[in-house]
């Protein structure tokens, strides 16, 4: 799960990137509104944290652009702006939920666990294909009835080639949405959680496509 932290007092989003971090989510953070702006247009995420007094761009007007771009992406305002007047303005701008300073980070990892949990209800529960059943909101595979161990990072990839199995899914794709910016990345990062997925799976299932990147393959049958 990949998270957009735009908030511009940086020892508060320091710990707060730490804090989610440590939940296992990616955390792009940006000080400046017109960042964030540049930061939808090239990515879509999981969960979006708006500070609605940043420069350069409020948080309104980033929270108006995202709306047009993915409009069920939930938006969490966190903002100093406490009375029932602001809270109202910002429910009704869009906001999925609006979160008082200060906060405590409990607090703000459960309601984005909220709504992680309502933005992936409302899509399919379950995603199937050949013998394998994948739940995004469990976090499970099964193939042939039978639970599959994946780590966080395998079970990324595999949701995101099963989400358009025709699709063929970049290594730069797949590494958008494993890594948030800065994080060191191996070079064959990606080539060895394939390789593992493969040992775990079944290595027909998964299609390298030389200079492409990968997808599920449409030959299920296994030699």
């Amino acid at each position: 799960m990949r998270i957009l932290l735009a908030e511009d007092d940086s020892s508060q989003a320091e710990s707060i990137k730490s804090w989610l971090e440590m939940d296992g989510y990616n955390v792009d953070w940006v000080e400046r509104g017109d960042h964030a702006i540049l930061a939808i247009e090239q990515h879509q995420y999981d969960c979006v944290l708006l500070d609605r007094g940043l420069p350069k761009a409020t948080g309104d007007e980033i929270l108006q652009q995202l709306k047009k771009l993915y409009p069920d992406t939930p938006v969490i305002f966190l903002t100093a702006r406490d009375t029932i007047q602001d809270r109202v303005q910002g429910l009704d701008l869009g906001a999925n939920d609006y979160l008082v300073k200060p906060f405590s980070l409990e607090e703000l990892s459960a309601r984005v666990r909220a709504q992680l949990r309502q933005s992936q209800s409302s899509n399919v529960n379950e995603i199937k294909y050949a013998n394998l059943v994948l739940d995004p909101q469990a976090k499970t595979v099964f193939q042939d009835q039978q639970a599959v161990a994946l780590t966080a990072k395998e079970f990324q990839i595999l949701y995101k080639l099963m989400q358009k199995p025709e699709h063929v899914v970049t290594r730069e794709q797949l590494e958008e949405s494993l890594y948030a910016w800065g994080d060191e990345i191996e070079s064959n990062a990606i080539e060895v959680y394939i390789y593992q997925l493969r040992k775990k799976i079944g290595s027909h299932l998964i299609k390298t496509l030389r200079g492409l990147g990968y997808r599920m393959n449409q030959n299920t049958t296994q030699d």
